[in-house]
């Protein structure tokens, strides 16, 4: 029988992130069960972003233990990285480059084996409704079709998690329902750990098994859609949600979603690089 710890992806004890005499992050802790969908929620400049950063290998934490996987972000970056895979909030593709190039770079950075790029690629693609456009060049592709392909991306290496940081932002409802279905497939089918962070309340409610709500550092709320409704009185997880994080209006530190932005460019350059290595092979 597997215990409770096992089942556990993802453990957060205690985390803390100060930055000077600001602390981002106060002494919060969690879990995620392997194979979950968790929506890990707050308002801007909550602390969000920098916790994400944390277990995605971005930024290291002041104090406190995280597991990603049984492996340890801040000491193995490398082993930790492999086992999953991130959708950015801002666009992280190389528009100039075909869908199948995007892919392929992105197999290359993970040290996907030769002989199984082209299999992958192909299956990803067909996953997210692209194949047939896999020789179009990205800077053609419509915000729906980007993001999908943003979402093939970050599945070529078979991760056994899925970070995805407010994966439809600026889609209009029928490409989010349609986002949404492929993850949800995947969840089910691959038992794929989803780690995802939305304004749209009404998706969280509907795709996330379990949700943590997080608010001036701490993490305030956690349990089920239901679980949560019911201990605020309230008919949905949007009223949950503003009814404790309040109705006030929230300036995000710019230094903060800078900080990501600059990753995901970096993450650009890094494939860039590798375009000499891909014609060599």
């Amino acid at each position: 029988m597997t215990s409770k710890k096992e089942e556990n992806i993802i453990s957060v004890k205690n985390l803390i992130k100060k930055f000077g005499d600001f602390t981002a992050v106060n002494k919060i802790s969690f879990e995620v069960k392997k194979g979950e969908m968790f929506a890990f929620l707050g308002p801007n400049g909550a602390g969000k972003s920098t916790t994400i950063k944390i277990l995605t290998t971005l930024v290291d934490a002041t104090e406190g233990k995280i597991s990603i996987n049984g492996l340890d972000p801040k000491l193995q970056k490398n082993e930790a990285r492999k086992t999953f895979g991130i959708v950015f909030q801002d666009p992280s593709l190389d528009d100039d480059l075909t869908a199948y190039e995007n892919l392929e770079f992105h197999a290359v950075f993970y040290n996907v084996p030769e002989k199984l790029r082209s299999e992958r690629i192909e299956k990803v693609l067909k996953l997210v409704e692209l194949w047939e456009r896999k020789d179009s060049l990205v800077k053609t592709f419509s915000g729906g079709m980007k993001r999908r392909l943003e979402i093939a991306r970050g599945l070529i290496h078979h991760p056994k998690i899925l970070f995805l940081d407010e994966p439809t932002l600026g889609l209009d409802h029928q490409t989010r329902d349609h986002l949404w279905g492929y993850i949800k497939e995947l969840n089910k089918k691959e038992g794929m750990t989803v780690f995802l962070t939305t304004h749209y309340m009404n998706e969280a409610e509907e795709v996330a098994d379990k949700v943590a709500i997080i608010d001036h550092g701490k993490i305030i709320e956690k349990g089920t859609s239901s679980e949560l409704k019911k201990r605020t009185k309230t008919k949905n997880l949007e009223e949950a949600f503003l009814k404790l994080t309040g109705h006030g209006i929230r300036d995000e530190s710019a230094s903060a979603k800078d900080k990501l932005r600059n990753h995901a460019k970096a993450w650009g350059r890094k494939r860039w690089k590798l375009k000499l290595t891909m014609k060599t092979l």
